[in-house]
C-alpha cells in the first residue's frame, strides 16, 4: 500500500502544495518541472494540475470552510490542514472521483505520513464535512470579508482591487483566477504557419487552436505543448498571449539595435530577434548570472542565438556602461508585483505586502531613467510589466513623462480584440477581459525638445 501511496496522484499534490508552502518553487515551475521529468504519469498530469492550482487557489476559502471542523482540534500540523484542504476542494470542485474514494485515500496518507491518530482525526473531518456541509459565506456579516473570502484574495488586495474597480469588478475578476488558465505558445512563423502548427500538434494528440489575442499565438485545449516536437525542435515555445503583444509593440525594424533591459527567461527576447533582420541585434540584461543561462538556452533552442548578446547588469546602471544615442528601440520590461500572473501562479497573491506598492515603482521609475539616456532621437521606448496596479503602471509613465518632457506616449499598433483595452495609448489586460495573463504596455517616443 505504501509503495501505491507513494505514486498516488493525490501524495504528489501534496508534497507539491507543501514545498510551495514553503517558498520552494512557483506553482507553475514545480509542476512544469514534474511533468516534464515524467514524476507523474502523463494520464495524471491534468488532475495533478488541478489538485494543485485549485488547493492553492481557494486556500483562504478553503480554510474557512474546515474552520469549524478543527477548531477544537489541540495542534493541526500544516501537512495535515493541507491534505484536509486538498481533499475538500476535490470533494467541492471535482467530480470524477467518488467523496468515499477521496476520504478512504486521505486517511491512508494521513496513516503513513503520520499515526494512526492522525488518520483518524482526518477521517473524522472529512466525514464530518460530508454529513454536515461547509458553512454558508453569508454568516461573514462584513462584506468585504465576505468577499475576499469568496475570492480567496488576501483582504489588502480585495480592498485595493475594490477602490480600482468597484466590488463586482472585483469579484469578477477574482471570480476568474479560480479557473483554470489557458496553456499558450508562440509559433515561430519564419518558419511554419499557425495553421500548419497546429495541424502538426494534432497529429501528436494535442488539440490546438489559433489565439485571438496575438498573431503568433496558439492555445492549447487538450495535451502537453511543452512535450510536443514542434517545441522540441524550437518551432514554439510556452508564451502567455498577452507577453507576446510586446514584440508588436516595439515596432521593430530589420536593423534595429535594441535594448531589452530586463530580459530573463528571454521569451520576448527571442520573440523580438525573430521580428530582426541579418543586421539587427538584442543587448540582454539581467541582474543574475543564472537567469542570463536561461535566456542563452532559449536562444539557441529557438535559433536566435546569433542575435542576442547577453550582459549581466542592473538596469538602474545602464548609462553608466552604455553611450548616449546607443539603442534604436529599448524595452523595459520591469521587475513587478505580478499581480496579472495569479492565474499561473495563484500562490504569489497570498506573497504580496502593501510595501510591495511602495518600493517597486521606484525602482522601476530608475530603470526607465537610466535606459531612456541611451536612445537615439526619434527612438521608442516600450514599458510593459505583468501586473495591474495603478502604482506600478499608469502613475510611473505619468512620474517618468513628466520628468522627461523630451518622451512622448505614442498609438500602440495593435489590432483585434485588444484594442478595446487600450485606453489613453496604453493597454491595461486584466485577468478576466481575455482570461490571460493580466498586462500593461505603453509606448513612447523620444522627440526633438526646443
Amino acid at each position: 500500500m505504501a509503495k501505491k501511496l507513494l505514486h498516488s496522484v493525490r501524495f504528489a499534490a501534496l508534497e507539491a502544495i507543501e514545498r510551495i508552502k514553503r517558498g520552494g518553487a512557483y506553482s507553475n515551475l514545480l509542476l512544469n518541472e514534474l511533468l516534464t521529468k515524467n514524476q507523474v504519469a502523463k494520464k495524471d498530469a491534468g488532475l495533478l494540475t488541478e489538485l494543485v492550482y485549485g488547493t492553492i487557489s481557494r486556500k483562504l476559502l478553503l480554510r474557512y470552510e474546515l474552520e469549524p471542523f478543527i477548531k477544537n482540534a489541540k495542534k493541526v500540523e500544516d501537512w495535515v490542514e493541507t491534505l484536509l484542504e486538498l481533499s475538500l476542494f476535490q470533494m467541492q470542485f471535482l467530480d470524477r472521483v467518488p467523496d468515499h474514494a477521496i476520504i478512504n485515500e486521505a486517511v491512508e496518507i494521513a496513516k503513513f505520513r503520520g499515526n494512526p491518530g492522525t488518520a483518524k482525526f482526518v477521517n473524522g473531518v472529512l466525514r464530518n464535512v460530508q454529513r454536515k456541509g461547509v458553512p454558508s459565506l453569508d454568516l461573514i456579516e462584513d462584506p468585504i470579508e465576505r468577499l475576499a473570502t469568496e475570492i480567496s484574495l488576501p483582504r489588502f488586495l480585495t480592498e485595493k482591487f475594490i477602490h480600482e474597480l468597484g466590488l463586482e469588478k472585483t469579484r469578477e475578476l477574482g471570480l476568474s483566477l479560480l479557473q483554470p488558465s489557458h496553456v499558450s505558445a508562440r509559433v515561430d512563423l519564419r518558419f511554419i504557419t499557425r495553421k500548419e502548427a497546429i495541424e502538426q500538434l494534432k497529429t501528436e494528440g494535442i488539440e490546438a487552436r489559433a489565439s485571438e489575442i496575438s498573431p503568433y499565438g496558439i492555445v492549447a485545449d487538450k495535451g502537453f505543448l511543452a512535450g510536443s516536437d514542434l517545441y522540441q525542435i524550437g518551432l514554439l515555445t510556452i508564451q502567455d498571449e498577452s507577453s507576446m503583444l510586446v514584440a508588436q509593440a516595439m515596432e521593430l525594424a530589420p536593423d534595429d539595435q535594441v535594448l531589452d533591459a530586463c530580459a530573463a527567461p528571454g521569451g520576448k527576447t527571442t520573440h523580438m530577434a525573430t521580428l530582426l533582420g541579418d543586421a539587427g541585434k538584442i543587448t540582454a540584461l539581467d541582474i543574475h548570472q543564472h537567469k542570463l543561462k536561461l535566456i542563452t538556452e532559449n536562444a539557441e533552442r529557438l535559433r536566435v542565438a546569433d542575435k542576442i548578446t547577453t550582459e549581466k547588469m542592473d538596469a538602474r546602471t545602464v548609462n553608466e556602461h552604455f553611450p548616449a544615442n546607443a539603442f534604436d528601440k529599448i524595452l523595459v520590461d520591469a521587475p513587478c508585483s505580478g499581480l496579472g500572473l495569479m492565474r499561473r501562479k495563484p500562490d504569489l497573491k497570498y506573497q504580496k505586502q502593501p510595501r510591495d506598492f511602495v518600493n517597486l515603482p521606484k525602482i522601476q521609475l530608475a530603470i526607465l531613467e537610466s535606459c531612456a539616456q541611451t536612445l537615439k532621437p526619434k527612438g521608442r521606448l516600450v514599458y510593459s510589466t505583468c501586473t495591474v496596479a495603478p502604482e506600478e503602471n499608469e502613475q510611473v509613465i505619468a512620474e517618468f513623462l513628466a520628468r522627461h518632457p523630451e518622451f512622448k506616449k505614442t498609438a500602440l499598433q495593435l489590432k483585434g480584440k485588444v484594442t478595446q483595452a487600450i485606453t489613453d495609448d496604453q493597454l491595461k489586460i486584466y485577468p478576466q477581459d481575455f482570461m490571460t495573463d493580466g498586462f500593461f504596455i505603453c509606448g513612447m517616443e523620444k522627440i526633438e525638445v526646443n
